[in-house]
């Protein structure tokens, strides 16, 4: 029995002994391969990097705004009558001082005719008072009555004249007119839509910025919009401001005009739209995942002797893909550009790359 349990330690010892034994022979076989980086420090992280350059850049205001016709006009009548001739096509040009419409003007014109026949007369009349007034055989009053019944009756015809021009309605631009709202025939009033009519060789934009941009929108400056979902972009330029900033939105109305040979820009279509506040010709600009947020601000990682040494910055300028840095970096750093959120102060890299 007691020689039983004495195999039993035996077995129970050669065990343990095996157990202690086996991992410093598997240690001892990685160590033969290559050596333990934890005993030689971290392993090198290798990254891709820039070289710091001047580039230049767009300080860019992106907005939204509405397209208007150059001019812009509803046409109506003046008086009140009845429509005789309609003389445009819808949809069509017309040149400035065409006539568009026409209403009844059949008493006016007999009241124009007689006062033509008045004026001959009173002209007659003032003919003769002033030949007999040079002759001394009548009173420089009796010629002053003639002379003023002359002018008044004269004054009848303008007046006349003036009635029967406001029975016709004119272009009062060149531009494409619109749809048409009434026939031959009608009795429109004041009030009455009759058409409307637009010069688009030219359109205008307006559109509103932020009043931060109050001493940065100046008249001359030029802005980029485009129809949103197309890839035709406009240019157009600044001519116009509000003086006032708008109470309830805190933003300023600006106008702009843009050519519009082809036509293909309509008056009350949305547009996006970029102004173009600097240009800047030596701009310093990186990723914008390389740019890491912290307590003291933002910083980078610039590669230095093998090393990953961070730089705080200060930022400026964001567009989609890249920031403008203010300081912090020089022309010529090697700014890394990738592994960023493995990377800590002093870590050892590698380049791999380098643009």
């Amino acid at each position: 029995m007691k020689s039983r349990k004495n195999v039993i330690t035996f077995i129970v010892i050669v065990i343990v002994l095996i157990l202690l034994i086996l991992p410093k022979i598997s240690l001892n076989d990685d160590n033969s391969g290559s050596p333990n980086p934890s005993s030689s420090g971290r392993e090198a992280l290798g990254i891709n990097g820039k070289i710091i350059v001047t580039e230049p850049l767009q300080n860019k205001l992106y907005t939204n705004g509405t397209l208007f016709g150059n001019e812009e006009v509803e046409l109506k009548s003046e008086i009140s009558g009845r429509i005789i001739e309609i003389f445009f096509e819808e949809g069509k040009t017309v040149k400035k001082g065409e006539m568009l419409l026409k209403l009844n003007d059949a008493d006016l014109q007999a009241t124009l005719k007689k006062n033509m026949i008045r004026e001959e007369l009173a002209a007659d009349k003032e003919h003769r008072a002033l030949q007999l007034l040079e002759k001394k055989l009548t009173s420089q009053q009796e010629y002053d009555i003639a002379l003023n019944e002359l002018n008044s009756v004269k004054a009848d015809i303008e007046y006349t004249k003036a009635q029967i021009a406001k029975t016709e309605i004119r272009a009062p631009f060149d531009g494409i007119i619109g749809l048409r709202w009434v026939s031959v025939g009608s009795y429109i009033t004041p009030q009455s839509r009759v058409a409307t009519l637009q010069s688009i060789n030219n359109v205008k934009i307006d559109f509103s910025v932020p009043q931060k941009y109050y001493n940065e929108i100046k008249e001359g400056k030029e802005i980029e919009f485009k129809l949103p979902n197309t890839d035709n972009t406009f240019t157009g330029r600044i001519y116009a401001l509000e003086p006032r900033i708008d109470e309830t939105t805190r933003t300023l109305l600006v106008r702009a005009i843009a050519p519009n040979k082809n036509k293909l820009l309509a008056p009350g279509a949305y547009v996006e739209i970029e102004v173009i506040l600097e240009n800047i010709t030596d701009a310093i600009l990186v990723p914008t995942d390389v740019v890491v947020p912290d307590i003291s601000g933002e910083k980078v990682f610039v590669y230095k002797n093998g090393n990953a040494v961070p730089h705080q910055v200060i930022t400026g300028i964001r567009t989609e893909t890249e920031i403008q840095i203010l300081s912090g970096l020089n022309l010529g750093d090697t700014l890394i550009t990738s592994g960023i959120i493995q990377l800590r102060p002093g870590s050892p890299v590698v380049l791999n790359n380098i643009e």
